[in-house]
This record gives structure tokens, C-alpha cells and sequence, in this order.
């Protein structure tokens, strides 16, 4: 039984310390804006494609409307078929370092994270991905929910070590 927890423990905290495939290059401060561009047109996409609709989200959890239900299943299904094309292929990162998948556990507290996770999602119209795009296109009250995602946050990491994974 310990071993049990001390492997949860380890596959909880493994990450902590580096990233699996963190670049050792150092490069200077604008070697980064591609990412900025990246996700400024990633942005652009979530507001044309009106995923960042809170009219849209309300029409996906009151079962309204597919349009959410398809972004997302595309979303999935590109993401499955590109994970599959980098483990048949080994493709390596733009750097030349090995692209890894780590197994994960299930666990029951997934669960509640989801639940909890769906509710925030249902009640504020925001899921963490868009709340950039949507304070950019003007919705400022959007800055509280973007607040509170960083204490909610902020108070797992603090009580983690004390919660039941």
C-alpha cells in the first residue's frame, strides 16, 4: 500500500521540477515572439470561430446547439491523429529533441476536477484557453474569471501535498 502512494506521490510531483522537453538552448527575448503571433491568430481564430461565445457555450451545455460539440470533437480528433503521426513517424521538435508521451494514471479526484472544471466552464461561459481571447475582444469582466482561475490555481498548489490523489 505504500508503495501505491509513493508511486502517486512520485507521478504527481515528476513533473515538478523540468519540463520533459524543455530546450537547454537560451535565446534572446524576441526569439519568443513566433509564439506571441502564434497565439495572437489563435486568438483571432477563437473569436471568428465564436468558441469564445458565451452565448455559444450556454447553447453547448443546454444542448442547443452542435456547433461547440464539433470545434471540440475536431479539436480531438486532429489531436489524436497528430499524436499518432509523432509516435509512427519519431518526429523530434523544431530543436531535434525526441517528442515523449508520458502514461498517466486515473484517479478518482479527475473526476471531481472535471465536475468542477464543467461547472466553472457553465456558470462563467469561460474556459482558460479563451479567457485571453475574450478579454482581448472586450469583454473586461472576463479579468475576474481570469483572477480567480489563478487563486483556484494557486490554493491547489498550495494544499496539493494535503489532498487525496
Amino acid at each position: 500500500m505504500a508503495t501505491e502512494i509513493d508511486n502517486t506521490d512520485f507521478e504527481i510531483h515528476s513533473l515538478d521540477e523540468t519540463y520533459i522537453n524543455e530546450p537547454q538552448a537560451k535565446h534572446k527575448w524576441y526569439y519568443n515572439i513566433k509564439y506571441l503571433l502564434v497565439g495572437s491568430l489563435f486568438g483571432i481564430v477563437f473569436v471568428k470561430s465564436e468558441v469564445v461565445s458565451w452565448f455559444r457555450i450556454q447553447e453547448m451545455f443546454r444542448f442547443q446547439s452542435f456547433h461547440m460539440y464539433g470545434v471540440i470533437g475536431s479539436a480531438v480528433i486532429v489531436g489524436a491523429i497528430s499524436v499518432w503521426l509523432i509516435k509512427k513517424y519519431k518526429i523530434k521538435t523544431f530543436s531535434g529533441e525526441p517528442i515523449t508521451f508520458s502514461t498517466k494514471k486515473f484517479n478518482k479526484g479527475q473526476i471531481y476536477g472535471g465536475l468542477i472544471f464543467g461547472l466553472g466552464w457553465g456558470l462563467t461561459g469561460a474556459c482558460p484557453g479563451p479567457l485571453f481571447a475574450q478579454i482581448g475582444m472586450g469583454a473586461l469582466v472576463v479579468i475576474v474569471i481570469l483572477l480567480s482561475a489563478i487563486a483556484g490555481t494557486w490554493v491547489y498548489g498550495k494544499y496539493r501535498d494535503s489532498l487525496s490523489h
